[in-house]
């Protein structure tokens, strides 16, 4: 097992022994289990996934959609520190489909490049938070 803590600004997010995290890199995608060798490493926009348990599906896992931070792995201790990260329960998918709309609304109409700039964050974290509740739905089925 290795110690997951998953912090944003706002607090802990997650703090539990899990078997498996799925992170998103600037390499790709990582995965880290117990005796992963020390890293600190750049998390950037996307989907993580824990597997609280070996025996665990992977329609068993949970997810969290982020904005980037940073990765530490030491000691079997994975901290992830990061602005914000959404549970797959918190996301509205109607709510962020609406978000995406409003913010290609925005990109449109930008008349600067730090605008469209600052509207394409938006809707790349959107999609993040949309593909989240993706593999919510994908879990009922």
């Amino acid at each position: 097992m290795i110690r997951l803590e998953l912090v944003t600004l706002s607090g802990s997010k997650f703090a539990g022994d899990v078997n498996e995290v799925i992170l998103p890199t600037m390499d790709g995608q990582i995965g880290v289990m117990s005796d992963h060798m020390p890293l600190v490493s750049v998390a950037t926009r996307g989907v993580v996934s824990i597997r609280r348990n070996a025996s665990d599906r992977d329609d068993m896992m949970e997810h969290y959609a982020t904005n980037g931070g940073v990765i530490e792995v030491k000691d079997n201790i994975l901290r992830v520190l990061v602005d914000e990260a959404d549970h797959e329960s918190e996301i509205n998918e109607a709510e962020v489909q609406k978000a995406i709309d409003e913010a290609k609304r925005l990109k449109a109409q930008a008349k600067d490049q730090v605008s469209i700039e600052h509207a394409q964050s938006l809707i790349d974290r959107h999609e993040v938070r949309l593909q989240v509740a993706g593999l919510r739905r994908h879990k009922r089925r």
